[in-house]
């Protein structure tokens, strides 16, 4: 520690304790040392500080007038230690991310590239899943943080970002892309192919509200997966506009009649435990 703030810091111990005994217990040091420390600081600010006494010390007009200055340089400089240490703790690291395709594909890449450019030293661990999935990592500690449908469960932190349309995928040619909005019912006489795995998703929800069964031929949690069937042929669905984007697939994507969405947003543990590391990471999620 700076020696002018180690005699601030002395000054301040000292009035709090109010004696030089119990000061240098606090801050670890011998009681003629404190007391030198303060003599210091009297010398060269040429004004007595404290009056000494049998039961101790107390402040003189000059040290009352001095002490919320003192008080203050050492809060600062607790502050900027504490942000030293904290940059010092993001040389180097591993962050790991749960989260599903289309923001692996879309979010990721541009988030990462500009945390990179200010830590280089962090790793990172993408872990790829359903919403169920994220969020159970998230409790187990399996993952920093996770990227999921929101509402996400109570026991978690979470910080909304983005609604994304979800949209009608046809193949090229197909009848039903004439229409500029598609009604939930005329999904119904085809194979669907359903985005969905293990929990219900938003998918089968958007049917569930609108009181109509579809007829699914493919269930899986891949989004690519899906876009090759429909692609091909063998069936329609319904996807997120996010992952729609910069696709090499041949389909074509219309908004549904009654508009449905997601909402996407990040989850962690909690905020008290949330490390220096992933705090700085999530000011970076603007750059999406």
């Amino acid at each position: 520690m700076d020696g002018s703030i180690q005699k601030y810091l002395a000054f301040v111990k000292t009035v709090e304790c109010g004696s030089f005994t119990r000061a240098a217990g606090v801050l670890n040091y011998s009681q003629s040392g404190i007391s030198r420390m303060i003599g210091d600081l009297e010398r060269e600010w040429q004004v007595t500080l404290l009056e000494r006494g049998k039961s101790g010390v107390r402040l003189t007009s000059e040290g009352t007038r001095l002490l919320p200055y003192a008080k203050r340089v050492c809060s600062e400089y607790e502050k900027l230690q504490a942000e030293v240490d904290e940059i010092n703790g993001l040389k180097s690291g591993l962050i790991r991310i749960g989260t599903f395709s289309s923001v692996a594909t879309h979010w990721l890449p541009n988030i990462i590239r500009e945390f990179q450019k200010e830590y280089p030293g962090i790793d990172y661990e993408l872990i790829l899943g359903d919403y169920t999935e994220i969020e159970t990592w998230i409790e187990e500690g399996r993952v920093d943080c996770g990227f999921l449908r929101l509402p996400a469960r109570k026991e978690l932190e979470s910080v909304f970002l983005e609604q994304d349309r979800l949209l009608v995928v046809l193949p090229e040619g197909h009848p039903l892309a004439a229409l500029e909005k598609i009604p939930v019912s005329a999904l119904c006489g085809e194979p669907f192919m359903l985005l969905e795995k293990g929990a219900k998703a938003e998918v089968s929800e958007i049917f569930e509200r609108n009181g109509f069964t579809p007829r699914v031929h493919f269930t899986t949690w891949d989004d690519y997966a899906i876009m090759s069937m429909v692609e091909s042929g063998l069936g329609i669905s319904i996807l997120p506009e996010l992952i729609l984007k910069r696709i090499p697939y041949r389909v074509v994507a219309r908004e549904l009649e009654i508009p449905a969405y997601r909402n996407i947003g990040l989850a962690w543990k909690e905020k008290k435990g949330t490390s220096p590391m992933l705090k700085r990471f999530m000011e970076y999620l603007d750059y999406r």
